[in-house]
This record gives structure tokens, C-alpha cells and sequence, in this order.
């Protein structure tokens, strides 16, 4: 009689059924509802998600609920403050209103990308002293020692958050309108100007000096 061939061991799980082995898992296909193959790369689980860094950072500074009065009773929007840097020395703020808040977040942040500035830094501290003023709001911001951190309060914080500034001191005057505090740091460190560029006294008095006048040469008769 002819021999009989050895069969490979079941393999069963803990809940009784069969385990499919490696080897028939490797070529069986899979098969949507409608008997179609299904390829395995065009599964939703199976696309990479892009992992590439971004550009710039995002933060939401504030989100309101505001109304306006038409005809039909009142109209509810929302709006939202968003600043996005690359923590170095660039920065934008913006500042939009949309039907939900993910609109109006997505509206400020393009607007934040359009209106982004480039400021001067002198190592992680801004150049200078400066103070600005936006309708209401004042805002003082100085330099600082290396160490020092960023002395500031939240709107000021996280605008500087998203730069390349490590040490700063801060102090918001006058109103506590988080819009305006915003622009008025944007418009301080757009004013910042490097060392190399400042006007000492030395170059004021060289340059308020008149220079003496030419003398002209007499004709010989």
C-alpha cells in the first residue's frame, strides 16, 4: 500500500475556529462585496500619513461669539485670533469670522500667512527698547538678559512663543483688547533695527556738521 502522506497539525484558536497559516495568508485575496479584488495599497489604513515637518506653528489665541442685527432676528458668527511663526524671526497674525469655529480658524490663519513680517534679533532678545500703540492698547516690550525667559503676560506670550525670542520683558498698558495687544507687538518687533544700524550720537553730530565750502580758484589776469 502506498504511504500516506503526512498532514500538517491544525492550528485553532482559543475561540475554536481554524487559524489561517502564514503561507495560505500570504496567497489568498482579498475580495470586496462585489467580487473585485482588493488591492492592499489602495486601503484607506494602509496610506502613510505626510510626516513632513511644517513650515510654521499655529496657535489659536482666542475664539468670540459675536452677533449682528438683520432682519430676520440676529445672525451668530464666530471669530477667531491666530498667530503662526517658525521660531525664528518671522511672524503673522490674523484675525477672521466664520459660520463655525474650523472656518474661521482656517480663514485667520491664511490671512495670518499673507500679512507674515521679518523682524531683526540680537541673539534671543529683541535689539532695542520699543513701545507701540494700537487704538487702546500699548504694549512695552525690552530686551533681557540671556536667562532671563520671557516675562510677558497671554496674549504677549504666545505671540512671542512662536519666535525665536528667549529672553524678553514685557508690559501691556492701556486696553485689554486681545486683537489690538496682538497687532501692537507685530508692529513692535516689526520696528526692531539691528545694532549694526543704530544712529549713535557720534554719527548725529557727523552728520548735522556742515562741511566747509569749497573755495573757488581765482583766474590769473
Amino acid at each position: 500500500m502506498p504511504e500516506s502522506k503526512e498532514k500538517a497539525p491544525k492550528v485553532i484558536n482559543k475561540s475554536g475556529t481554524l487559524k489561517m497559516t502564514d503561507k495560505i495568508a500570504a496567497t489568498r485575496e482579498r475580495k470586496d462585496i462585489g467580487g473585485r479584488r482588493m488591492g492592499r495599497n489602495n486601503r484607506r489604513d494602509r496610506v502613510k500619513p505626510n510626516d513632513a515637518p511644517k513650515e510654521f506653528d499655529e496657535v489659536t489665541i482666542n475664539i468670540d461669539r459675536v452677533s449682528r442685527t438683520v432682519a430676520g432676528g440676529r445672525r451668530m458668527r464666530f471669530k477667531a485670533l491666530v498667530a503662526i511663526g517658525n521660531h525664528k524671526n518671522k511672524i503673522g497674525v490674523g484675525v477672521a469670522k466664520g459660520n463655525d469655529v474650523t472656518s474661521a480658524v482656517a480663514k485667520a490663519t491664511a490671512k495670518a500667512k499673507k500679512n507674515m513680517i521679518v523682524f531683526a534679533m540680537d541673539g534671543e532678545t529683541i535689539c532695542h527698547e520699543v513701545e507701540t500703540k494700537v487704538t487702546g492698547a500699548n504694549v512695552l516690550m525690552k530686551p533681557a538678559a540671556p536667562g532671563t525667559g520671557i516675562i510677558a503676560g497671554g496674549v504677549v506670550r504666545s505671540i512671542i512663543g512662536l519666535t525665536g525670542v528667549k529672553n524678553l520683558i514685557s508690559k501691556s498698558l492701556g486696553s485689554t483688547n486681545k486683537v489690538n495687544i496682538a497687532y501692537a507687538v507685530v508692529e513692535g518687533l516689526r520696528q526692531q533695527v539691528p545694532r549694526k544700524d543704530w544712529e549713535t550720537t557720534a554719527l548725529k553730530a557727523q552728520k548735522s556738521t556742515p562741511k566747509p565750502a569749497k573755495k573757488a580758484d581765482k583766474k590769473e589776469k
